[in-house]
């Protein structure tokens, strides 16, 4: 599935808080946000896609998760956040390479051909992926051991990138062929940006194979390297994305622009990105996976950044002069998102409330962000009560309508979506506000259910006051409105 990642270390970030955020760009997936409580985990766990039977531990935690509506195809869980104060993502599809490939084979699920065979499971994927491991663990760095160990046991059918973070920290994991993986403790200071390929461009393996403290990988991996000769790195650098990631053409169109246009907003003084004597270009295949941003990052960077569409530059599709590029990169944000989040894990509140979900469903060109507390018992029916049907009664169709429609009068709406996307993080802020300081004083946690009602009551009055403007404005340029003066 096609998805784009922002990591924060505490450092870069202005409050010092942690965050990892993607955009779940499905296939116009209908999503929901549900609280998954311990009694409601299921003690096996098998895989519609591969098939796989995996016994789970006794002792899970509760959890959010955004899984798919309709679950014929699987859970999908996403995103999510445990009592542990732990956050996970999963997945970033990355890219692999025919050596790779060839020497570690992807675990795909075969089917019998004949009643005297039988089936033989695959490994795991993202359909798996969130409900395997978070409700496990209590930091990122156990989320990293605890995936490696599955991905060493029973494989994987596809490229991944995973991330976790907690309080302190932020890990990367990547898969490598089937069986293989490395994983990197994101430096404090810097913010990753990682558009659908394998993104690491420096580990440490002496690290990896001693003290551990910012490098893990699968047990075998330098023998790996060594014995299917796949290191093509030169002078003594190790470069992972040279020995397990690509170098095609479609990169070029599809995953490196969003990675320069990143980089960009994120260090402007510091990096040259434009013009033709630029450090680094669209299509440049030496773009960095983790950058020093010039300015402390927020939240709302983040959502402008999965949000993006090349505004500024000769490539955005909705420029309204043809400059001879519009158009020609992929945009982050784009029609087919399921659903966006930002784990974000907050070091100055009390443990309770040290989370911040901040949720987004449809294209995220038009659609709202908000901010909602994980560690409940259930969530509003804004979020966790959507079903196929289109109803305006919840926030991913809601969300969705929005789009659709300021799509097709981009000029007209754009000021209608910002103000809209304003007035949602601003008053989101607010509630969160006050609740903290409520919570705080009272020591009573369970105001957080409440708070998430006055959150979603907020963002359905804003939504529905949106979604009726901007109806109106995409009516008045219908094709078909005619008046007598016409004559």
């Amino acid at each position: 599935m096609s998805c784009t990642t922002i990591l924060v270390g505490r450092s870069a970030s202005h409050d010092h808080s942690t965050m990892i955020a993607r955009t779940d760009d499905g296939h116009f997936d209908v999503k929901k946000m549900i609280v998954v409580e311990p009694s409601a985990q299921p003690k096996k766990y098998k895989s519609k896609i591969s098939h796989v039977e995996i016994p789970l531990p006794e002792d899970p935690m509760r959890y959010t998760a955004c899984p798919s509506v309709d679950t014929a195809h699987g859970i999908w869980a996403a995103t999510g956040i445990n009592a542990a104060n732990v956050g996970m993502t999963a997945t970033e599809t990355i890219t692999s390479n025919p050596r790779v490939l060839a020497a570690d084979p992807m675990v795909e699920y075969k089917k019998a051909k004949t009643r005297r065979e039988k089936d033989v499971p695959g490994g795991i994927g993202e359909e798996d992926l969130v409900v395997l491991v978070l409700p496990y663990i209590h930091s990122a760095r156990e989320g990293v051991l605890r995936l490696g160990a599955l991905l060493e046991e029973y494989g994987t059918y596809e490229a991944n990138g995973i991330a976790f973070n907690d309080e302190k920290e932020v890990w990367w994991l990547e898969t490598i062929g089937g069986h293989h993986w490395m994983a990197r403790r994101v430096p404090d200071d810097v913010v990753v940006v990682n558009p659908n390929q394998f993104g690491m461009d420096a580990f440490d393996m002496e690290d990896a194979f001693g003290k551990q403290k910012a490098h893990l990988c699968s047990a075998d991996l330098k023998e790996f390297i060594a014995d299917n000769r796949l290191n093509l790195n030169r002078k003594g650098v190790f470069n992972p994305r040279n020995i397990f990631g690509s170098r095609r053409d479609m990169d070029h169109i599809y995953n490196t622009p969003r990675a320069w246009f990143m980089g960009r907003y994120l260090t402007p003084y510091s990096h040259s990105w434009d013009g033709e004597d630029a450090e680094y270009k669209p299509e440049s295949d030496n773009l960095p996976w983790s950058l020093v941003p010039d300015r402390k990052v927020t939240v709302e960077d983040v959502k402008y950044l999965l949000s993006s569409h090349f505004q500024g530059t000769p490539y955005n599709p909705y420029t309204s002069h043809d400059t001879g590029k519009r158009g020609m990169y992929r945009s982050i944000g784009i029609n087919r998102t399921g659903v966006t989040s930002i784990c974000q894990i907050r070091p100055d509140v009390p443990d309770p409330i040290k989370g911040l979900e901040w949720i987004c469903f449809g294209s995220t060109t038009f659609d709202a962000i908000l901010p909602v507390y994980p560690n409940v018992r259930k969530l509003p029916a804004y979020l966790s009560q959507v079903t196929l049907d289109v109803s305006t009664e919840n926030f991913y169709w809601g969300s969705r309508l929005i789009g659709a429609l300021a799509d097709s009068q981009y000029a007209s709406c754009i000021q209608m979506v910002e103000r809209y996307q304003d007035a949602v993080v601003t008053k989101g802020r607010t509630i969160v506000r006050e609740y903290d300081k409520k919570m705080v004083e009272s020591e009573d946690f369970t105001l957080a259910e409440k708070a998430n009602e006055a959150l979603c009551k907020m963002a359905k009055e804003q939504t529905t006051a949106a979604l009726g403007k901007i109806l109106h404005e995409v009516s008045v340029h219908m094709k078909n409105g005619y008046n007598r003066a016409d004559n």
